[in-house]
């Protein structure tokens, strides 16, 4: 083999090794403020316990992305082109690209009798909504309350500590993620799977037949996969009930 063809089987090598716009990855991620250390966000259900963000309610591990369509962050999203598979790396992403800058428009006086009538307590540092807005009760006092509705990390520069481990190739191993994505906590290899030749037949695992919305979780999984692989013109769900 002549050097100029090993050359670029190497770069070719290179380039399938790095992240690219459209790809499917899964990634493990932990967002923190840049000044403060504090962590906001992560993947990593051991990290959450120890940053005090934990929730029952969040299903921990890998996240699907798909590169570019703004399922994180702006500034995050744009930075992952380029990343290499299986490698930790550090991301910093400014404020205008994360959560904004702090807007002085979006600290607010009200009278606190106004909050009152609204069955609002206020109490500094505390998260309010108000009109359908969250805000941060920055002070109470003399009949006033400032409310900052600012995003509580606006201004702040953000680091993202990140892995890919891996990088999506086939149809079937894409639309399983497209599955987990829509039910989350549900094994995307208990759904059943045939792709034909412009559709694909999932068959529903008995645990998700009585969950929440799950009907809009189809159709959610119906249009990912009819908008990622455009070559699937149906997406046929059966849901089997056997004799017990």
């Amino acid at each position: 083999m002549s050097g100029k063809a090993e050359e670029k089987m190497e770069a070719e090598k290179e380039e399938a090794e790095v992240v690219s716009k459209g790809d499917f990855i899964l990634v493990e991620l932990t967002g923190r403020v840049e000044e403060t250390g504090e962590v906001f966000e992560t993947t990593d259900e051991e990290t959450a316990k120890k940053s005090g963000i934990y929730s029952e309610n969040e299903v921990y591990g890998p996240r699907l992305i798909v590169v570019g369509e703004g399922w994180v962050l702006r500034g995050l999203d744009k930075r992952l082109e380029g990343v290499k598979i299986g490698e930790e790396t550090e991301i910093e992403i400014p404020p205008e690209e994360a959560f904004g800058e702090r807007d002085p428009r979006n600290i607010r006086m009200v009278p606190y009798r106004v909050l009152r009538s609204k069955g609002i307590t206020p109490r500094i540092g505390e998260s309010v909504e108000v009109d359908g807005r969250t805000a941060v009760v920055r002070s109470v006092g003399a009949g006033r309350v400032q409310l900052d509705f600012n995003h509580p990390l606006a201004g702040r520069r953000i680091v993202y500590k990140v892995k890919v481990l891996k990088r999506l190739e086939g149809d079937e191993e894409r639309i399983r993620a497209l599955i987990g994505r829509r039910f989350p906590g549900v094994d995307p290899e208990s759904f059943g799977l045939k792709l034909l030749k412009k559709r694909v037949r999932i068959t529903m695992p008995e645990e998700v037949f009585f969950a929440d919305n799950i009907q809009l979780a189809k159709r959610a999984v119906a249009l990912d996969i009819q908008r990622f692989l455009p070559d699937i013109e149906a997406v046929e769900f059966i849901e089997v009930i056997k004799r017990r």
